[in-house]
């Protein structure tokens, strides 16, 4: 079944096309992989996927209803994403989980916090401040704020590159969990053809901001 549909979907910023013309579907429960040199639109085109940035052409499918008739507090529940460099709020770690479930007027429940934490293997780290996280838990904490709203889509732009060896396999092995666990749609930026290989069986080559090729991961990422 599908869950996330681009209609000829792109963006163009003084003439130049930023993304240009890509229509993909994606399965409910899908991992897609995004490939691609540096420059490709990779980052761009995801970034249209729950409005941080606005299309000049085309559009969106949410559950087959247009994007742009959701409101973008609610797409962006809906459809979350977590950044190569997780940018968390003062405070602790339970208040950046909480953050936005309060913003949809609801408390998130001391268990549905522990149990977050626990699925990104951070037991005991509610009352944390996060000035005393490294980059690998920071980065853990970004996903478990994103995992608080209950997102039916998750956006993942190279959620590793920016950590240590040893913190980009914990994560990486903690992403594949969750997302089989939660049965989540995940759409993931990465330069890692390993990494694309063993997150997902699909996978979409963008190349000048065109969609290039898209199907198995093997076929793409070994071309």
């Amino acid at each position: 079944m599908v869950i996330l549909e681009t209609v000829h979907l792109g963006r163009e910023v003084d003439t130049k096309k930023l993304v240009n013309d890509i229509s993909i579907q994606v399965e409910r429960g899908e991992t897609l992989s995004i490939v691609g040199p540096s420059g490709a639109g990779k980052s761009s085109f995801l970034r249209l996927l729950n409005r941080l940035d606005e299309p000049t052409t085309g559009t969106l499918l949410l559950n087959g209803t247009d994007y742009k008739t959701i409101s973008p507090r609610d797409l962006r529940r809906r459809i979350g994403m977590v950044l190569q460099a997780p940018y968390l709020f003062p405070g602790t770690v339970a208040d950046n989980l909480r953050f936005g479930p309060l913003q949809q007027g609801k408390e998130l429940e001391d268990t549905r916090l522990r149990h977050l934490l626990t699925q990104v293997g951070l037991d005991g780290y509610a009352d944390r401040d996060i000035s005393r996280l490294s980059g690998g838990e920071a980065q853990r904490v970004s996903l478990a704020r994103t995992l608080a709203n209950s997102p039916e889509v998750l956006l993942l732009d190279e959620p590793t590159s920016a950590l240590d060896r040893t913190a980009e396999g914990e994560v990486e092995k903690l992403l594949g969990e969750i997302i089989a666990a939660e049965g989540l749609t995940c759409l993931i930026i990465t330069h890692n053809p390993a990494q694309a290989l063993r997150l997902s069986k699909r996978s979409m080559l963008l190349e000048a901001g065109q969609l290039v090729k898209i199907g198995p991961v093997e076929e793409i990422v070994h071309a």
